[in-house]
């Protein structure tokens, strides 16, 4: 996921970034307000309010004048009012400083599993095939794979997959940017919990299980030494191999 941080204080912005990056993020540093609004438009915008040329406060206003994107506040502003006049403006959360980062991470997956759990007016969003999840009916289509969070379903070829439990959390982790790749720390994290310290093992396991499932081992790619990542097989056949298996209700 690309994050924006717009935060002046290089002591506090340098840590962060690099913080975020341990969890897989891409950030983009701007020092000013005039910097974070020139910027190209990422995934996530992480706003401090204290900055040397404008207000965040009207860094904020002016982002959600033009864009939809999830914007955390990050301040050691503690007024109430701020607070208040950010979230009415449009900021999706508020973080008052000293946080860790991984409080941080958690406020960050919360906003963006409700920003994709709201399906935008009209249906459906296109995107290019392989790119970004597009949101249909609340479900992330990622080519012919298709997660519902909210039932819980998946479905490839518009054909059903069974999942165990923390299949389904693992293949939306991975999900969660589609063609980044996501550490093996990153997963235990989010998938089982933090400081997770049983058998690695078993997260090999799961993807074993998962990338058969799919019905094609390529939809899951093994990063040698760093993690995985979800990327849609090539051909328009991917997948078929076990449609059959499927229709007949073999998990």
């Amino acid at each position: 996921m690309h994050v924006l941080l717009i935060e002046d204080d290089d002591r506090v912005a340098e840590p962060l970034a690099e913080g975020l990056r341990r969890f897989g993020f891409t950030v983009e540093h701007a020092r000013t307000g005039a910097e974070g609004l020139a910027a190209g438009e990422p995934a996530m915008v992480l706003l401090d309010l204290g900055l040397p040329d404008m207000d965040g406060i009207d860094v904020c206003r002016a982002l959600r004048a033009r864009s939809a994107v999830p914007i955390i506040m990050i301040t050691a502003r503690d007024s109430e009012v701020d607070r208040v006049l950010g979230l009415e403006l449009g900021a999706d959360d508020y973080v008052s400083k000293p946080f860790g980062v991984r409080e941080l991470v958690a406020r960050i997956r919360a906003v963006t599993r409700r920003v994709r759990a709201v399906p935008p007016a009209g249906g459906s969003v296109p995107r290019a095939y392989g790119g970004r999840p597009t949101e249909v009916r609340g479900a992330d289509r990622i080519g012919p794979l298709s997660i519902d969070r909210r039932t819980r379903q998946v479905r490839v070829h518009e054909f059903p997959v069974a999942l165990a439990p923390k299949e389904f959390d693992l293949l939306v982790c991975l999900a969660e940017d589609p063609g980044a790749v996501c550490s093996r720390q990153q997963i235990l994290d989010t998938v089982w919990e933090p400081h997770y310290y049983g058998p690695t093992k078993t997260l090999d396991v799961h993807i074993a299980a998962l990338r058969r499932k799919l019905g094609d081992p390529s939809w899951i790619e093994n990063i040698r030494g760093i993690g995985f990542r979800l990327t849609p097989p090539a051909g328009p056949s991917a997948g078929a191999a076990t449609r059959t298996e499927r229709w007949q209700g073999t998990p």
